[in-house]
């Protein structure tokens, strides 16, 4: 389902991202006067692994599941791009096809820039080039974190890094408690176990342990932190 307009939230998503928010004026005029929007229903299949390079898209709002197949058919979760985040420019720049599945993850809006209309802003904005060069930069540091945590870090450590970040791009205020932070991307224990590389037993665990210590709270519709700074304590425990 195609919609040509941004709500108000959703340009404010991609304007305040921090990569996109670092572009001079001119460079993300010219990005969004050539960008259109596509929005997806929960599942939605937004790009396939073998696709050829066609858009740079960003999401403006929800999530986009980034996914691959294992060799017995199983779809593996890798990770969510939030709002504000731009990403497939990868495959336009190397000219190879899409490397993994992408898939709406609740009702999801993306912005996209055709391949022919992004290599005409490069043409135009030199500036463009050391951007993305500092964006794939960032995206190279944030992998070698993740290697670096899963090889050195317990899982209660991992589990409550992903709670604060999960919390700092989706957290809501709850509405039986100003104070506590509900997390509105909506993660099955199997998705989020995924993510850091581990059983959904253990991560049952760990939640569990995590909720007796009044650091979050377990709910039918998902996880409510309660005490953030308990959560930070526990990420940097191990560190």
């Amino acid at each position: 389902m195609d919609d040509p307009i941004l709500t108000i939230e959703e340009r404010e998503a991609i304007n305040s991202g921090r990569w996109f928010s670092s572009l001079s004026p001119s460079l993300r005029h010219d990005i969004l006067r050539c960008a259109y929007v596509k929005r997806f229903k929960d599942g939605g299949l937004i790009a396939a692994r073998g696709d050829p390079p066609e858009e740079w898209i960003a999401c403006a709002r929800g999530a986009v599941r980034v996914s691959s197949t294992s060799i017995s058919g199983k779809q593996i979760t890798l990770t969510y791009v939030e709002p504000g985040i731009w990403f497939g420019d990868v495959a336009i720049f190397d000219g190879d096809r899409r490397t993994h599945d992408a898939y709406a993850h609740g009702d999801t809006t993306i912005l996209c820039v055709a391949k022919a209309d992004f290599r005409k802003i490069l043409a135009v904005h030199t500036e463009l080039y050391e951007a993305m060069l500092r964006l794939h930069a960032r995206r190279i540091r944030q992998l070698f974190g993740l290697v670096e945590d899963l090889n050195t870090l317990p899982l209660r450590s991992r589990l409550a890094k992903q709670l604060v970040h999960l919390v700092r791009s989706y957290g809501v205020p709850s509405l039986s408690d100003g104070s506590e932070m509900r997390i509105s991307l909506q993660l099955a224990q199997e998705e989020l176990a995924q993510l850091l590389g581990a059983s959904r037993q253990r991560v049952n665990q760990e939640l569990k342990a995590m909720e007796r210590e009044d650091a979050i709270r377990i709910e039918p519709g998902g996880l409510v932190v309660r005490d953030r700074e308990a959560l930070m304590r526990i990420a940097e425990a191990d560190n």
